[in-house]
């Protein structure tokens, strides 16, 4: 499924606000977006929010015979995944040239720059080392996937424990964590990636892009630098040109975001590890936030029940007597209804509609009666001119009864037989007049 394209009306909007130095979520220029980190239940995962861009990042751990060229050094494997879950443009199961270039970026970041020290994964050189494998998944894509990576790949390398081993001859010990403490990994610095988003050939400049900044955007820059102002990658993508003034500025800008994010990352280090040893709750499940879907939210008052048949008195005394229950039905608009105790239910005037139709239902009504009692008429009259002459046979049907008529002897009363569907019509006639009456009176 491809992602929805921008309309040439949005893309022109975008443009003009970033003109104005405006942009659709608020911030200024050089602002960057809220982070937030949660850490998982057990060491190595956690949960980046850059925005609404969230990055799930997993570190894994197993001994591996180390490679030919380097014997004394473990092994760092990184893999970023992009799934539909993120973005409906994603497709699982193909290399997209954006995943190609995110996890190009990512190792320049991480293992390039030699953040994390592989040499101490080596336990016998050239027969065990420890293969470290960082997986990263998207979970939601609001743009600038590469920042929110990189901090939740060096967040979950930092927080990440492997077991502990002891060596006696050729015979390796892996340790659980019941009975030794897991050991963390030696980093040597935190590299942080900012991302830059430059408009019209280079003449405006956005730090951390959303996903629609990034559809408009002419070039993007990606600076990986860690605290110490050490640029440990550089990327420029788009193809712009970029004078050296712009670059400057982009990496002291750099500077000061990348000290922010590191003392961030610090900080929940700290709190999660001074959880864990107290004992406390942790864990995915803790950090998201208690919030109930209530209408109206009220903090429990206390509540005194100390004379409470004399406050009740007092109320009484000083309440208004009841009113008088009114005898006639007040109808206040018409169509309505009022049912009240010892007052008949009784509706208003009719609408004009409604008025015609029982006009028109009556007149059909007194119509069909007239055409039945015509018809009876008719029928007596012929059967009186006909009792003169030889006994006639009435019947409609093969099923009813045979009745022979003599000349001789003449009945009081003759009834002729009418169809069962006049005399249906005919009764739901005069019920419906009945029913107009009562509702009249």
């Amino acid at each position: 499924m491809k992602a929805t394209p921008l309309s040439n009306c949005e893309r022109r909007f975008l443009l003009r606000a970033v003109e104005e130095r405006k942009r659709l979520d608020g911030r200024q220029c050089y602002d960057y977006r809220n982070v937030r980190i949660s850490f998982g239940g057990d060491y190595g995962s956690c949960i980046v929010e850059l925005g609404k861009t969230r990055v799930l990042a997993q570190v894994s751990c197993e001994l591996v015979p180390p490679k030919p060229n380097r014997p004394t050094e473990g092994i760092l494997f990184f893999n970023l995944e992009l799934s539909p879950m993120a973005a409906p443009g994603f497709e699982p199961g193909r290399q997209s040239e954006l995943l190609v270039k995110l996890n190009r970026l990512i190792e320049r970041c991480l293992r390039n720059s030699k953040c994390v020290d592989t040499e101490s994964l080596c336990i016998v050189a050239g027969e065990k080392v420890w293969q470290i494998r960082l997986d990263l998944h998207v979970l939601n894509h609001d743009g600038n996937i590469i920042d929110a990576a990189s901090i939740a790949g060096i967040v979950a390398l930092c927080h990440f424990r492997r077991p502990d081993v002891s060596v006696q001859g050729e015979e390796v010990t892996v340790y659980t964590p019941e009975e030794r403490d897991p050991v963390p990994l030696s980093i040597h610095h935190m590299p942080i990636c900012v991302s830059f988003a430059f408009f019209q050939q280079g003449t405006y400049l956005l730090v951390d892009p959303s996903e629609r900044e990034e559809r408009v955007m002419d070039g993007l820059l990606v600076i990986a630098m860690n605290k110490h102002r050490e640029i440990c990658t550089i990327q420029s993508s788009g193809g712009i040109m970029l004078v050296k003034d712009q670059v400057l500025r982009c990496s002291k800008i750099t500077a000061v975001k990348v000290a922010e994010i590191t003392e961030l990352i610090q900080k929940a280090l700290e709190n999660d590890q001074k959880v864990r040893k107290e004992g406390g709750k942790f864990g995915f499940a803790e950090s998201i936030p208690n919030q109930k879907i209530t209408a109206f939210k009220m903090e429990s008052a206390a509540v005194d029940t100390d004379n409470v048949e004399e406050q009740a008195e007092e109320i009484i005394t000083k309440a208004d007597p009841p009113s008088e229950v009114f005898a006639k039905p007040i109808l206040h608009t018409p169509g309505t209804a009022q049912i009240g105790e010892g007052i008949e239910n009784s509706w208003g005037d009719l609408e004009e509609s409604e008025r015609e139709e029982a006009v028109e239902e009556e007149g059909e009504s007194e119509a069909t009666a007239f055409e039945c009692h015509k018809m009876e008429t008719e029928d007596t009259s012929t059967m009186r001119e006909t009792m003169k002459d030889e006994p006639i046979v009435l019947s409609d049907s093969e099923e009813e009864e045979v009745v022979i008529l003599e000349p001789q002897e003449l009945p009081k009363k003759i009834r002729t037989q009418t169809n069962s569907k006049q005399e249906n019509t005919t009764k739901k006639a005069f019920n419906k007049r009945r029913k107009k009456k009562r509702a009249a009176h």
